[in-house]
């Protein structure tokens, strides 16, 4: 099974497509692609002010709080506030959005995929195992709280906060170890009917 470690610290953040904050990409298909031809993109931004987020038609997107104290979303009008507890929410690119700090900046992990070429799923992980989805053509694992360590094919991969692992689809086992969490995120093409 491939797989390559992401680490936080080498990320290089940009600017978000409207300007208000930066992200820093994670990985996207294809790669080097940008924010209108990208086939799915994984992303971590900081958000530090109230204010929109930037608009894709035709996006479906899964935005984690990662770290800081929750954010209020605005999606066409409805409330939705992401913290600890309730730190998810899945909502369309298309949806006119705003966000509005709890108690200080955050930072938040992005999934995004192209409606009709892919789609995701985003799941909580610990200490165990995973088996990813039959469809599953990429997944990465993203490390909540350091260390955490992935064990493929008998090599262990040892991730710190925020640190991210690609890996290929596999139905192998996915042995998970550590005392935090971590974020699963699965990307499979979308079969048409």
């Amino acid at each position: 099974m491939q797989a390559r470690i992401i680490r936080s610290e080498d990320l290089v953040r940009v600017p978000w497509k409207n300007g208000g904050d930066t992200t820093a990409e994670v990985a996207a298909f294809p790669e080097g692609s940008g924010f209108g031809t990208f086939g799915w993109r994984i992303s971590m931004a900081d958000v530090r002010s109230d204010g929109p987020f930037s608009v894709f038609p035709g996006i479906d997107r899964t935005l984690i709080v990662v770290e800081g104290g929750g954010i209020e979303l605005d999606v066409e009008g409805v409330a939705f506030q992401l913290d600890r507890t309730s730190p998810k929410l899945s909502f369309s690119g298309d949806d006119i959005t705003s966000g509005r700090l709890l108690a200080g900046p955050i930072r938040d992990l992005n999934v995004m995929t192209r409606r009709g070429q892919f789609r995701h799923r985003t799941r909580f992980v610990e200490s165990g195992v995973a088996l990813l989805a039959e469809e599953t053509g990429v997944a990465f694992l993203v490390a909540l709280d350091g260390p955490f360590d992935v064990t493929l094919d008998s090599t262990i991969h040892s991730l710190q906060a925020l640190d991210t692992l690609m890996l290929e689809a596999t139905q192998d086992l996915i042995l998970l170890s550590g005392t935090g969490r971590a974020i699963l995120v699965e990307v499979a093409p979308e079969v048409s009917a």
